[in-house]
């Protein structure tokens, strides 16, 4: 079976959906975390490691690759779904 492999905006790995946070421009220009990896929109993806969340917050690469301001509201929420799985596993 061929599970396609996604690409991390900061780290530039090829990493598995799983792996990734799923973060979206709605046909609005709403940005949210996608959690269904599924939902309509721009997206773009990011490893689920606090590093990678902390330099797209620096750098406003979400920014630049969703074309439209992302509020630092959506890193809190990355960092707080991170912390969740962390404490799962």
């Amino acid at each position: 079976m061929n599970v396609p492999l996604r690409k991390c905006v900061i780290s530039k790995e090829k990493l598995y959906k799983k792996d990734l946070f799923r973060i979206l421009r709605t046909p609005e220009g709403e940005v949210v975390v996608d959690s269904t990896m599924k939902a309509n929109g721009r997206g773009a993806y990011l490893k689920k490691d606090k590093d990678v969340i902390m330099t797209a917050k620096k750098t406003k690469a979400l920014d630049r690759q969703l074309e439209v301001e992302v509020k630092s509201e959506i890193y809190d929420e990355l960092l707080k779904l991170l912390e969740n799985e962390n404490n799962e596993s």
